[in-house]
């Protein structure tokens, strides 16, 4: 193993810890430093959509088995996220004559998303607290409103995930807890991984056969990352989230806006 493919292992090790003692979507971490490593931003985007889908596909194995997944929540937002995702690699497929076009448009999209993923990152207790206030009322969302909602999110997450590979953990997460204020936190966060595996999966595939793809990279940074996710599962709480959460939220935003502007 040359060093060049050794930094990959170590990246999926780092992002790996830290998605595992935070929770944080390992997207908003995993696209940017393959950025950093000169990794092409169609490629990194693509290979990131499939280490997601493999990453994640655990995470919905112990959900469903301890029963904190609302499948009629996620069965919502994929009606929307789905052909919302397809539609997007169409509009990225009509691109790929012009590379350059096609990645400057993902450098683009991949900044504004970041910054609303810092800012849902730094906020997300003011947002769950506001919800909570308003759960109970009178204009509170039910019914077919309630599940048009669900499925206007899956649409403007399924945009944003097939073009930068971000949105559908710390965005989607907050989004949930606002339409959904009286499920419980765990069966949330259970539901969002359930939806986010369909969401990658489709996505990283149209990236993969567009050639967005980097097989090689897949595995090392899989290699680094799922021992990664193990160790900082067993690190919960030692790091006050007081401190880590605003660090990772500003470091998010000087990248987005680089990337944005």
């Amino acid at each position: 193993m040359d060093f060049g493919n050794l930094g990959f292992v170590v990246a999926g090790l780092v992002v790996g810890f830290i998605v595992g003692m935070t929770g944080v979507g390992g997207g908003s971490l995993m696209t940017p430093i393959l950025l950093w490593f000169g990794i092409n931003p169609a490629t990194a985007v693509g290979t990131d959509l499939l280490y997601a889908a493999i990453t994640k596909a655990g995470g919905v194995y112990v959900h469903q088995k301890n029963k904190n997944i609302d499948w009629r929540i996620t069965g919502w937002l994929t009606l929307g996220s789905v052909p919302a995702v397809l539609l997007t690699l169409w509009f990225l497929k009509n691109l790929d004559t012009d590379p350059a076009a096609m990645n400057a448009v993902i450098k683009q999209a991949l900044g504004v998303v970041l910054l609303l993923t810092a800012m849902a990152i730094l906020f997300k207790g003011q947002l769950l607290a506001f919800a909570q206030r308003h759960a109970g009322d009178q204009f509170h969302l039910s019914g077919p409103r309630l599940h048009g909602l669900t499925v206007l999110t899956g649409i403007i997450l399924g945009t944003m995930v097939a073009l930068t590979s971000i949105g559908a953990g710390a965005l989607g997460t907050v989004a949930l807890f606002i339409l959904y204020p009286f499920l419980a936190t765990k069966r949330l966060v259970g539901t969002e991984i359930a939806h986010a595996v369909p969401l990658t999966l489709v996505a990283g595939l149209g990236h993969a056969s567009m050639g967005n793809m980097d097989w090689h990279l897949l595995g090392f940074l899989l290699m680094g990352s799922l021992p990664g996710i193990y160790i900082g599962s067993h690190l919960t709480g030692r790091v006050p989230d007081g401190l880590l959460r605003p660090c990772l939220a500003v470091m998010l935003a000087m990248i987005g806006y680089k990337l944005a502007f």
